[in-house]
């Protein structure tokens, strides 16, 4: 795995991880948090792609990118181009904060001599606006938790109140909600069901387990049970942190 990781064959990276998760599962072994962190971020990578040309959603192609881009360490072979696209998918549905942050790091000199000619100005042009123009983010939606259903950003996988790990939709990185839950009839990861149908008349591919999905295979769930995705490491670290009054011990896996 990280052998492919350094050598940017993510979507290599990401079938590995995703048999691991799945072969563990199937001997009741224990899948750690970090396993289960290091799948969704890439994840979260391989889908912008298809969140751009099937689902035509750029927003949440940039929401993508800023988690990824946050992680950035974990995609040594791309930082540059992954930088990059992240600030054109932020400029394109206006997250002027986020693209100035990344133009800024781009800029600098461990990376300016890299960046490709074709957007260098225009990086260098978001740089040059700071204090010419405000430079704020649109406040992210937010959906219910399906632990607590206190309002979380829809692309935050931490949940603030009741500090519980939020399962996520394969097909758009989103947190899953109680009202709008299925799963891949596949691999059995949990994805929105209005999401999931909309990719899959378009791309006819769960992105998870890259196997072929009929839409009317997918079932919108009732009464789904989001605890069924939490590793033994997540329930450990959220019972600690509600002993020690609610404060967690490790960092949330994204924060936008």
């Amino acid at each position: 795995y990280q052998r492919r990781v350094h050598g940017g064959s993510y979507r290599v990276a990401h079938r590995i991880l995703f048999d691991t998760h799945k072969e563990l599962e199937a001997h009741k072994i224990r899948i750690s948090s970090d396993l289960k962190r290091n799948l969704m971020l890439l994840h979260s990578y391989v889908i912008v792609k298809t969140l751009v040309k099937t689902m035509d959603d750029h927003e949440t192609s940039a929401r993508m990118l800023i988690r990824v881009a946050k992680n950035i360490t974990k995609f040594p072979k791309h930082i540059v181009p992954i930088l990059t696209s992240t600030i054109i998918e932020c400029q394109r549905v206006g997250f002027k904060a986020s693209a100035f942050e990344h133009a800024s790091t781009l800029v600098g000199p461990e990376y300016r001599s890299k960046i490709n000619e074709k957007y260098k100005k225009k990086i260098e042009m978001i740089v040059r606006k700071q204090g010419k123009e405000e430079m704020l983010d649109p406040e992210e939606p937010a959906t219910p938790c399906p632990f607590c259903g206190a309002q979380t950003p829809e692309t935050m996988l931490d949940c603030m109140n009741c500090k519980n790990t939020i399962p996520y939709c394969v097909a758009t990185g989103k947190h899953m909600v109680l009202d709008d839950w299925s799963y891949c009839p596949s691999c059995h990861f949990p994805a929105l069901y209005s999401a999931f149908q909309t990719l899959i008349k378009g791309d006819k591919q769960c992105p998870m387990c890259e196997q072929e999905v009929i839409p009317s295979t997918i079932k919108k769930v009732d009464n789904p049970q989001p605890r069924n995705f939490m590793s033994p490491d997540d329930e450990e670290e959220n019972a600690g942190a509600e002993a020690a009054g609610g404060a967690r011990a490790a960092p949330p896996l994204q924060a936008v």
